[in-house]
């Protein structure tokens, strides 16, 4: 098969590796730097530098491809995916962009297409696994915890991130919608801070993170629903300070007669604060935990930098998820035409088993337990 891959970041790149050892694949990115990382990591990835956020050109730019997957940044994510359902090309998309992708269901059924978006590990493998009890239980509760971090905690951030910072900081500053008692609630992102204790890590702090998205319509029925965003104590408050300072505002202020948008110069001063290292040992580590009074379920993963492959956990995990949708896609299992989150995915048996196992075999192992609640 012929697969496009937009976007030649640390998951990109991981992406691109894991698809050329069965397929043809070709990497597009606008930097030279990363197309140069992944051409001295894999000989066999074709790359093409390219400017994604043209998106006149995709139908000529994919004419050639029976696949594609987008791992563009998040703030163009919407745009390219729509320009990929225009061209006409099944899509696996892990841009995690802020728009609703459900509204491109009509565009994707009308040019024949199927897009399976959010396709990561989180948003991704907890909407799967929700979609696959969806249609096995009645359930009231679904909680995420996740969180990806370095193993050497370097202050005063103790964060790094394989992807863009404005995308980290966009999650602490959206407002975290959850669903409480079968209403909506909004709140502030990074509010009801909790510390909770976990195996192999210690102790972390979570906090409310918009990271519902798709599930807040789809599985409306569910009364009880929450994400929250995993960092080792103190990142809260100091994010917040760099909120109450304004660092993080979107409308440009004047500095010296230039216009200056605090959020974009944030994000370039914590590009190389936060920029993960090729070698930097990290982790990745969710808690998913779904039931009702009888039941409780949990799924719980953590997965470490690969030393032998040389790639990230929050590249393999989040990465393999999507190649793992796409194979899928490949096989047969999934036909229908529309866009599609991966709760509506889940939701489908083989589909599920077949993501699980398309991980395991790569070392990404999520653990089940399920919990007999006594009864009052």
């Amino acid at each position: 098969m012929q697969i496009a891959i937009l976007g030649a970041g640390m998951v990109g790149r991981a992406m691109a590796i894991d698809l050329a050892a069965a397929h043809s694949v070709t990497s597009f990115d606008l930097s030279e730097k990363s197309l140069d990382i992944l051409r001295q990591k894999n000989k066999e990835v074709k790359t093409i530098h390219a400017d994604l956020s043209d998106h006149t050109g995709y139908s000529s730019l994919l004419k050639d491809f029976d696949y594609v997957i987008s791992a563009v940044p998040g703030f163009m994510g919407y745009r390219t995916l729509e320009a990929v359902i225009r061209a006409g090309k099944d899509v696996v998309d892990i841009s995690f962009f802020p728009e609703n992708a459900l509204e491109l269901d009509a565009l994707a059924k009308e040019n024949g297409v199927t897009a399976i978006v959010d396709c990561g590990v989180a948003p991704g493998m907890g909407n799967l696994i929700l979609g696959y009890y969806n249609e096995r239980m009645t359930l009231t509760d679904f909680e995420c915890l996740v969180g990806g971090l370095p193993k050497k905690r370097v202050y005063p951030f103790a964060y790094k991130a394989p992807f863009s910072p404005i995308d980290v900081l966009e999650e602490y500053t959206r407002p975290a919608r959850y669903v409480e008692n079968g209403h909506i609630v909004t709140k502030p992102a990074l509010s009801d801070a909790e510390l909770i204790d976990f195996d192999k890590v210690g102790t972390l702090e979570s906090f409310n993170t918009d990271g519902l998205r798709s599930i807040l319509f789809t599985m409306r029925h569910i009364p009880n629903m929450k994400e929250k965003t995993l960092r080792y104590p103190g990142h809260i408050d100091l994010m917040k300070g760099l909120i109450k300072a304004g660092f993080l505002n979107n409308s440009p202020v004047n500095v010296k007669g230039h216009a200056v948008t605090p959020m974009e110069f944030t994000s370039a001063l914590l590009f190389d604060q936060w920029k993960l290292g090729e070698t930097e040992e990290e982790f990745t580590l969710m808690r998913i935990k779904l039931g009702n009074a009888e039941t409780t379920i949990q799924y719980d993963l953590y997965d470490e930098f690969d030393a032998a492959t040389q790639t990230s956990s929050m590249s393999r995990t989040t990465g393999y998820t999507c190649t793992a949708a796409l194979h899928m896609l490949m096989a047969g299992l999934f036909k229908s035409k529309g866009v599609f989150p991966p709760e509506l995915v889940g939701n489908n048996e083989s589909c599920f088993r077949f993501i699980l196992d398309y991980l395991a075999q790569r070392g990404i192992h999520y653990h089940k337990t399920e919990t007999r609640n006594p009864v009052n």
